[in-house]
């Protein structure tokens, strides 16, 4: 059986409902839940109530809710691509009903701007016990590029020794400011401090404060800004010889300015304030009144180019290669109706998913993407829609 619970119904959850309905032999029965019922049924009706056969309300922050519905629908596979704050309710519903599990990005508490792994791995022996899998940050970054990494040392190196992941978003949406995911999670993502693993331990910079102007393949120059992304806490535990692991996102200079105005005006802030008789949470009312992500499909324009600078020692020579993928925004809205944005996370999270229903990819226990055998999921990422690229380089890092 290949029965999957989709919870989510946002611009990611658009594309993995939208892929899976589109594979039939991976996927033998989708059902979709949401707070927002009529989402689900408006993407049951895109993908199909052949393929879609069941939607459903929940409050995915509520273990039991969740539980009483895996119950109902006894799936062999949750898809979690709701909000990372509710990664642990979902994850206790499957080791509650014995269903196994996967997500696209790490837990982080909703009161506190910090995302780690640590409380994901604490639920591995209870997984193994129970006999079901955890599979963790199954979307693009994290996910496809903890893959390159493990394919790139499989393949290209007898040791890796610097890892450079970067993410550039070469479109253009005609929005003045809008997050390209949910602006919630992408501005607490951005303004937090910056941080990397060099010999051994990490070291924090200021938000948005060491640049790079690095030349993306097939879209030109752009100004990286080092980050701290959670790919990077897994790799460096499951690659000890890796001497330095960074990560890079590009932003432009109008998105840094409306972002700067909006914090010194305290709208990123997650602190509630009392306002007309209630509390609400600036950063959230920011969320209320930017475009949805979902919204900017419709003539975004340009490439995205994501992946991996790897250096390490073949043959007892130093080398640097390149993996990386390209993906079109107009192309994603011809074939799914969503940005490339959601379609590099959507895609991979499918992948996954196949990978852990055909047993590929299946262990008890709380995994990384990078743990597992990487071939076969590059494989299927150049046959549904995310083809990569190798390239041997010089390190175009100056720092």
């Amino acid at each position: 059986m290949s029965r999957v619970l989709i919870i989510g119904a946002g611009g990611v959850a658009g594309v993995v409902v939208k892929k899976c309905a589109m594979l039939p032999e991976y996927f033998s029965e989708i059902h979709l839940a949401s707070r927002t019922l009529s989402k689900c049924e408006q993407l049951q009706a895109e993908a199909g109530k052949d393929r879609v056969v069941g939607v459903y309300k929940v409050d995915a922050d509520q273990a039991s809710e969740v539980a009483e519905l895996i119950r109902k629908v006894q799936p062999s596979l949750v898809i979690n691509v709701a909000l990372p704050y509710q990664d642990l309710p979902i994850m206790d519903a499957c080791l509650e009903t014995g269903v196994h599990y996967l997500d696209t990005a790490n837990y982080e508490p909703k009161d506190e701007a910090k995302f780690e792994y640590s409380w994901q791995w604490a639920y591995q022996e209870r997984f193994k016990e129970k006999g079901i899998m955890a599979l963790l940050g199954a979307g693009f970054d994290p996910g496809v590029t903890n893959v390159f990494t493990a394919y790139a040392a499989k393949h290209y190196f007898d040791e890796i020794h610097y890892l450079d992941i970067v993410d550039c978003n070469g479109g253009d949406h005609g929005q003045a400011f809008a997050t390209n995911f949910n602006p919630e999670i992408n501005i607490r993502e951005i303004t937090q401090r910056g941080k990397y693993w060099e010999n051994g331990e990490w070291h924090e910079t200021d938000p948005i404060s060491v640049r790079e102007d690095l030349d993306y393949p097939n879209v030109g120059v752009r100004a990286s800004y080092l980050l701290f992304h959670e790919e990077l806490e897994s790799i460096v535990k499951h690659f000890p010889t890796l001497k330095r692991a960074r990560f890079w996102m590009t932003f432009g200079q109008e998105y840094l300015t409306h972002l700067r105005v909006l914090e010194n005006v305290g709208m990123t802030s997650i602190q509630p304030i009392e306002f007309q008789g209630q509390k609400i949470v600036p950063l959230e009312f920011l969320k209320a009144v930017l475009p949805n992500p979902g919204s900017l499909a419709e003539g975004y324009t340009g490439l995205t180019c994501i992946g991996a600078y790897v250096t390490g020692i073949k043959d007892g020579k130093e080398k640097t290669i390149f993996i990386y993928n390209n993906c079109d925004h107009a192309v994603c809205n011809a074939e799914v109706g969503a940005q490339a944005v959601s379609y590099t996370t959507g895609v991979p999270a499918m992948i996954g998913a196949s990978m852990m229903l055909q047993g590929h990819w299946m262990k008890p226990g709380v995994w990384n993407m990078e743990q597992f055998d990487p071939d076969e999921f590059m494989a299927r990422l150049n046959k549904y829609g995310l083809p990569w690229q190798v390239e041997e380089c010089e390190s175009p890092f100056k720092r």
